[in-house]
């Protein structure tokens, strides 16, 4: 049997639980919390934080292969670990040039790949003459560590440029895409080599978290075969083994450009647990675990998957609302176990299969949704 070491214990690892099963793999997962969601599923824990390289020594006696739930993680500290024998998959040289995210944008650009113009700096002296080479507004990121729009920031003027880069030490800041839609294709590489790609889906931010996903995107065939190619060239420069999820920009002319890079299973992949042949995570486990890919195709016509997002702080499990949305007919509700609800935490998901591919029911689908969860 398999045993798959997994860094991190959040939801993502929390929902490879029923994959591991049905592939007979044992999961033995790193995360600091025992009421973390992960610690339900996994054979065995370690508990430490994601980033402690001695209790990752452990982790790797006691598993075949280590793959990751985020990225939080010390390369330097790791590659030790690589070099005294620990298997990373994916390895840890694809994971190098995507953890920053100004390198991430160099690699990209070097790759070929359509992103946004951008630029970083160390220093603020060279400020004003390097902006002037974009418009405002402008987007400003933490180069390390920002999830689900933290440490991204729309900027309107150079005064608040300004201050905002007094809390911020290392930064990217890229030109604003008034995009006409945001997109996304989850993609996996097996150890020979072989790529399969997810249907590619529409996401919708507010207040730059992930609120929904409606799939298949609305774009052309030109569009997708472009965004295949994307996931096609990066998966096999990097030589990945395992699942990425990719999110991208269709801007108002019809342009794709790359946005950001997952090196793991991803928030715009959840629908593929019910909407799909084979779920994102099962396929990642098939991948890091040596296995043949299987089927990522849909199997349905259409579907629209919804965060559960906190919306105060609170201890509810708020089983009044998880009952009606269960009650929607093809509805399948998935609640993450967290103790804790804050506002725009994510605490669960919910996914309706449609039997039509009709935008319209989608929309509607995820306002009833939306109805129920959220207060008036």
């Amino acid at each position: 049997m398999k045993r798959v070491g997994v860094i991190g214990g959040g939801q993502l690892a929390w929902m490879m639980g029923d994959a591991a099963k049905k592939l007979g793999v044992e999961l033995i997962v790193q995360t600091p919390r025992r009421d973390d969601p992960a610690v339900a599923i996994a054979q065995e824990t370690v508990l430490a934080s994601v980033g402690d390289a001695i209790a990752t020594k452990t982790l790797a006696q006691k598993c075949d292969v280590i793959t990751f739930e985020n990225e939080f993680v010390n390369l330097d500290e790791l590659s030790v670990l690589a070099q005294q024998g620990a298997c990373f998959r994916p390895r840890l040289e694809a994971l190098a040039p995507l953890l920053d995210k100004y390198h991430q944008r160099c690699y990209l650009q070097d790759l070929g790949l359509p992103v946004p113009n951008f630029f970083a700096l160390e220093h603020q002296e060279n400020l004003a003459s390097k902006i002037e080479s974009l418009d405002f507004p402008v987007v400003l990121k933490s180069r390390r560590h920002g999830y689900d729009g933290q440490g991204t920031f729309i900027i309107q003027d150079l005064a608040t440029l300004q201050q905002k880069l007094s809390d911020i030490n290392l930064f990217l800041i890229e030109e604003f895409i008034p995009f006409e839609r945001e997109l996304a294709i989850i993609a996996a590489r097996s150890l020979e080599g072989e790529v399969v790609t997810y249907p590619i889906v529409e996401t919708q931010q507010e207040q730059q978290v992930c609120r929904r996903v409606i799939v298949p995107a609305d774009i052309t065939l030109k569009q997708a075969a472009e965004i295949e190619a994307i996931a096609h060239t990066l998966l096999n420069s990097l030589q990945v083994v395992g699942v990425f999820g990719i999110e991208l920009f269709l801007t108002k002319n019809g342009k794709v450009l790359v946005n950001e890079i997952a090196p793991r299973t991803h928030n715009s992949g959840h629908f593929s647990l019910n909407a799909c042949k084979t779920s994102q995570f099962e396929q990642h486990l098939r991948a890091v675990s040596g296995f043949p890919l299987s089927d990522p195709s849909l199997q349905c016509a259409s579907a629209v998957m919804v965060n559960l997002l906190g919306y105060e702080n609170s201890q509810s499990d708020y089983q009044s609302q998880r009952r009606q949305l269960a009650e929607i007919p093809q509805s399948h509700v998935y609640w993450y176990g967290k103790t804790e609800s804050r506002p725009g935490r994510k605490l669960g998901h919910v996914t309706v299969l449609l039997d039509a591919g009709n935008w319209d029911a989608a929309n509607a689908t995820a306002h009833t949704i939306e109805s129920i969860w959220y207060p008036s």
